[in-house]
């Protein structure tokens, strides 16, 4: 289902419009993961929500549960608690130090903090997929 479509035999959009994003917002994003893989041929994913305490052990788990936890890289955003976790997988780590994760994550706090999420995150995601390199 694409941004915008009606869920089957319902007259309400799908609950992902009823997030924190406008629908512009959401295709930048989707557009954004789509070349981060493309370009690397890792594959990254968002989630943007509550997270668990401890925060880095469930955006941990999050990332086990991606089709391909190995080769995947996500970026785990929970606004209300003002935390930020980037989770890569053992194959996309070594493409990915932890050292270029905590720059592009670095990145995204200053577009969060100024208000702009859906940019830090588009942000971060490019920032990502150019340290990564081709694939």
């Amino acid at each position: 289902m694409t941004v915008g479509e009606k869920q089957a035999g319902t007259d309400t959009p799908p609950e992902v419009l009823d997030g924190p994003f406008t629908t512009r917002q959401l295709l930048r994003i989707d557009e954004a993961l789509r070349l981060a893989d493309r370009g690397t041929g890792l594959v990254f994913s968002v989630f943007v929500g509550g997270l668990d305490e401890p925060v880095r052990e469930h955006a941990e788990r999050l990332h086990r549960q991606l089709a391909e936890p190995d080769r995947s890289v996500l970026i785990a955003v929970s606004p209300n608690q003002r935390q930020l976790e980037i989770v890569t997988g053992r194959y996309a780590r070594k493409r990915i130090p932890d050292t270029y994760a905590k720059l592009a994550a670095l990145s995204m706090v200053a577009a969060f903090g100024g208000g702009d999420l859906a940019g830090g995150i588009i942000n971060g995601l490019d920032q990502l997929a150019s340290h990564a390199g081709k694939g």
